[in-house]
Parts: C-alpha cells; sequence; structure tokens
C-alpha cells in the first residue's frame, strides 16, 4: 500500500556534492523552505573538452574518441558519431548502408538498453527506494510467497534465506558488502516497503550483478568487445562473423537470458516497488518532452520517420498533439555555464570556450552547457520515449503502457513524475527485449541471400553531418562540420546535458531542476528524495556524496551505490 512522503520543517540549504556520473561529476544544490524544495541549481563540476581534442582530425577516427566520452554508453557515442559521418558523406543523397549493417546495429544497440537499464533499476536506483537493512527482519517464507505472486518463475524460501544469512554475516563482521555506504538506509521514514519485499529486491539486486555481465557479452558477440565495440565503420560495420551460425547463436542464447530476467524479475519488481511508492506519482515531474526515436528500418538508416520507436515532441503534457521531431530547433545555451559569451548556438556552428568563475557562483554554475528545442526545455530520455510512442500509438508500446498503469490503478498522468519516469525506463526496456526476437528473426532471413555488411566510403573535403541516436539515457546528437578532409568542429549534444543542464538565456530551468522543484525532503541530513528523482534521469551516479548541513556547516560525507 501506498504512503505519503513524510515532510520536514526545515528551511536552509541542502548541498549534495560530488553526484558523480560517468561523463562527469554532479554537484545539487537546493534551498529547501519548510520541507520542500524551493530553488534548484544542477552544477556539472568537471570540465570534458572533447570537442576541442577533435578538431583537426580524420573524421573516421572521431567514433573511437567519442565513444570515450562514458563508460557505459560507449557504443550509443560510436554510433552516433559514425551517423553524423554518413550523414556528411551522403549528404542530399538518398544512399543508405547495407541492411545487414542496420539489422547488427539495432540489435547491439537493443542488448545495450536490456544491460543498461537493468543496471540502472537495480544498482544506481534500487536503493532509493529499497531498505536492505529492513530484509534482515523478513520471513522467508512470506517473501517467497510475495515473489511467487508477482511472478511466473518460481522461488524458494531457502533461496531467500541464503540471501538473508548473507546480510546477516555481513551485518555481524561490520560492514553490509556491496550495501556498506548506502548511508539513507535503516529507519528512514521515506521508506515504505515492508521487510519481505524488501528481501526479495535484495536478493534480485544479487542476481542481477551477474546477469549484467552476461548481458554485456552478447553486445560483444557481435561488437567485438564491451565496452568501446570496435566493428563500426561509415558505410557499414565489419564484424563478418556476425553472418555465422555459431556466433548468431552466441548473440541469441545471452539475448533470450537477458530477456527473461527482464519479464521475470525486474518487471515485477518494478510493478511492487511502484505500488509502495505511488505518492511519488505526484513529485518530480516536467512538462515539456523530446525523443529522437531509433531502431530505424533496414535500408532506412537515415531516415528518422522509418524507425521503430518513433522521434517527437510533446508540449504542456499534451499527449493529444505530438510535434513533429525538427533537428533545426536545437541550439544549446551558455548563459549560466562556464562558457565564454552568452550567445545560444545551433550545434554546426557552436563555440567551445572555457571561462570558470568559481563554485558556488549563482549565475554561472555549470560546465554543463543547456540544450533546448525550439528555446523549450525538453525532458529526454525512457519517459519521453514512451509518452511519444504511446501518444502516437505504437503498438509494441501502447499496450505495455496500459497494462503499468492498470496495474498500478492509476491514470496516464501519474506517467508525468519521478515515479512515471522509472516506470517508463522497464515500460522501454520490456518493448524493446519482446521487439528484439522480430529483429533477430529478419536478420537471419535477410542473410541468406544478402551476405554485405558495408560499403566502403570516401570522405568529402567539405561538408557537414549529424547523427542522432536515441540513447538508453535519451536523445544524443553528435554535429560534425569536415573542413579541407579534417574535422573543424564538432559538438556532442547528449542526453544528461539536456536532462542536468542549468537554467537558459530566458531562466527557465533545466529538466532536473524543474522536476526538484517542490519535492518534499523527510530529512535535511539523508536526502533520499533528492536522489531519487536525480537517479531517475540516470544520469550514471557511482561515487561519494556530501551533505553540507545549512545550519552547522556540518559536512557528512556518503557513498551511494
Amino acid at each position: 500500500m501506498s504512503q505519503t512522503t513524510p515532510m520536514s520543517s526545515y528551511s536552509g540549504p541542502v548541498v549534495v556534492d560530488p553526484l558523480t556520473r560517468i561523463e562527469g561529476h554532479l554537484r545539487i544544490e537546493v534551498e529547501v523552505e519548510k520541507g520542500k524544495v524551493k530553488d534548484v541549481r544542477s552544477c556539472g563540476t568537471l570540465f570534458r573538452g572533447l570537442e576541442m581534442i577533435l578538431k583537426g582530425r580524420d573524421p573516421r577516427d572521431v567514433q573511437h574518441f567519442t565513444q570515450r566520452t562514458c563508460g557505459v554508453c560507449t557504443y550509443t557515442h560510436a554510433l552516433a558519431s559514425t551517423r553524423a559521418l554518413e550523414d556528411a558523406i551522403f549528404n542530399a543523397s538518398h544512399k543508405d548502408i547495407p541492411a545487414n549493417a542496420t539489422y547488427i546495429r539495432n540489435l547491439v544497440l537493443g542488448q545495450l538498453f536490456l544491460h543498461d537499464h537493468i543496471v540502472h533499476f537495480y544498482h544506481l536506483h534500487a536503493l532509493d527506494w529499497v531498505d536492505v537493512t529492513s530484509a534482515l527482519q523478513a520471513d522467508p517464507s512470506k517473501a517467497a510467497s510475495l515473489a511467487n505472486s508477482i511472478s511466473s518463475r518460481p522461488t524458494k524460501a531457502e533461496d531467500l534465506r541464503a540471501v538473508q544469512d548473507k546480510l546477516k554475516a555481513f551485518v555481524a563482521s561490520g560492514q553490509l558488502g556491496p550495501f556498506t555506504n548506502a548511508y539513507f538506509l535503516g529507519g528512514h521514514p521515506a521508506y515504505y516497503l515492508e521487510p519481505e519485499a524488501n528481501l526479495v529486491a535484495t536478493a534480485h539486486y544479487l542476481e542481477a550483478l551477474r546477469v549484467q555481465v552476461e548481458a554485456a557479452r552478447g553486445m560483444a558477440a557481435f561488437g567485438g568487445k564491451n565496452p568501446h565495440p570496435q566493428f563500426l565503420v561509415a558505410g557499414g560495420v565489419t564484424c563478418y562473423d556476425a553472418l555465422t551460425p555459431e556466433r548468431i547463436k552466441e548473440f541469441e542464447e545471452i539475448y533470450k537470458k537477458t530477456a527473461a530476467f527482464v519479464r521475470d524479475v525486474y518487471i515485477p519488481d518494478l510493478l511492487l516497488v511502484a505500488g509502495a511508492y505511488k505518492d511519488w506519482a505526484g513529485i518530480g515531474g516536467t512538462h515539456d518532452f523530446m525523443t529522437m526515436g531509433d531502431f530505424p528500418k533496414a535500408g532506412g538508416e537515415r531516415k528518422l520517420e522509418s524507425r521503430w520507436l518513433k522521434p517527437g515532441i510533446i508540449y504542456n503534457r499534451d499527449l493529444a498533439h505530438v510535434q513533429d521531431f525538427d533537428p533545426t530547433k536545437i541550439s544549446e545555451h551558455i548563459r549560466h555555464s562556464w562558457y565564454d559569451g552568452d550567445k545560444a548556438d545551433n550545434p554546426y556552428d557552436e563555440k567551445t570556450e572555457p571561462k570558470f568563475t568559481h563554485m558556488g557562483d549563482k549565475d554561472r554554475y555549470s560546465w554543463l552547457k543547456a540544450p533546448r528545442y525550439d528555446e523549450h526545455s525538453t525532458e529526454t530520455g525512457p519517459l519521453a520515449c514512451v509518452l511519444v510512442n504511446y501518444a502516437k500509438g505504437n503498438p509494441d508500446i501502447k499496450p505495455l503502457v496500459d497494462m503499468v498503469l492498470q496495474k498500478l490503478s492509476v491514470g496516464p498522468e501519474a506517467l508525468f513524475s519521478t515515479l512515471g519516469r522509472t516506470a517508463a525506463r522497464g515500460i522501454e526496456t520490456l518493448a524493446i527485449a519482446n521487439k528484439m526476437a522480430s529483429m533477430l528473426e529478419e536478420f537471419k532471413d535477410n542473410i541468406r541471400s544478402d551476405k554485405q555488411i558495408v560499403e566502403d566510403l570516401e570522405v568529402p573535403q567539405e561538408s557537414r553531418g549529424v547523427g542522432f541516436v536515441e540513447a538508453p539515457r535519451g536523445g544524443l546528437s553528435h554535429w560534425i562540420r569536415i573542413e579541407k578532409g579534417r574535422v573543424g568542429n564538432f559538438q556532442l549534444v547528449v542526453p544528461t546535458t539536456w536532462n542536468l543542464g542549468p537554467r537558459d538565456a530566458n531562466n527557465v530551468l533545466g529538466p532536473c531542476e524543474e522536476a526538484l522543484m517542490g519535492t518534499p525532503i523527510a530529512d535535511p541530513k539523508r536526502p533520499v528524495e533528492i536522489l531519487r528523482t536525480v537517479h531517475a534521469f540516470d544520469p550514471c551516479i557511482a561515487c561519494a556524496v556530501h551533505v553540507i548541513d545549512g545550519e552547522t556547516n556540518e559536512v557528512r560525507k556518503f557513498k551511494v551505490l
């Protein structure tokens, strides 16, 4: 049964710093008034500078640099750079890459989504909702009954008892193993799950550690290695082994195991947790949404409208009127960022000239720029993707959304929230897991008569192009301008910049800043509510969190897992 998040009477600042993530460090500054957030600043505290490194290089080398922007979504950056170069090479022509190349790219992208979203739900986000220490008080038999009531996969009480014994051993040794530094566990009033639910979720957390390793192997089956696969080139892919029965079987077996975990474990756990936290269906929402779509049809790699997951824009939560996605409307603001100048530019013409002021500056306060779509601060990611495809009636998305809403006994308005954002990630995962089966069969059918996977392409002396990828975290675009056969300018506009970026020149908050406004804080010394919404955007939190008490200036150091 869902409860209501308790709220303190605290007024003053709360600073969470650093909230580190794969592509940088994040600092969240909030001002709390009578237990609710009334002002927010999302501060990216690590300068990337990758665009400066790329200037003057061979455009074919770019993907090897850009995929190292992130240690998780390496493939999506490589894919975006490759698509950008292909766009520049093909220019206004209607040429495209071989059909098999699109099939293989889509399958690896699908496997990345399965891997990434499993890791996010269990290892980056679950401890915002699950109190592991409470699992020590659970009755394993009742926990097994609970697990069997929500999933068709059988669960034995002795297996859950073994997990509980492992936790007890951790505690007896003065540790909690991988949960040692989850500071918000144990007696926090914002946690609602019963001990048995916490035990089930903890057991699946540990199981997911093994599942994600196998899921990553699936990407390597075609990609050669993971992270940083080496099979992409402008014109297709180079993994000829992907055409052999042995390699296809290897990929298929791993995919099926991963998809089974999604259906039998991830989705039931998601519904279990969401059912207990339905008050969060009214917390953490934004209003405008953007998705670039992905998984193009064979022969339609460069056509956004051919993508299975459709692109689109939603303004003011209006699901009845989805706007077409228009790349010319993208710009990046720097008025409140640590860059020289105030002007917003289209990425083709954008400059990256750092100009740091000082940490804690209320005017210029982040290394992140502020991407805008037609001057709107738009959320991107699974929620945007699911909303657009739900509104467009995508037959692979709409039934899943309706199923989740029915299971939780809530209406579509609940999607516009932290809870909705977390649920949408699961919906997207399940839809992709289901779709990959037909993708794989189409690929196997095609290679019976067509073995081509790459076309040799020549880099032009002067051109420009853009590559769009719907990464697990949202809309990703790479923009290249080629001058004298080399990189004249290159810009990465990444999902985390869209979501976690600062105010723009019009003083409009970024999506995460908007989402945090009004959030209730039960305990300012343990602000798990801030983490819930920030983590729901999946900015890859990985390291230490520091909370500063606004009254005593006492620094409390914690780690978030």
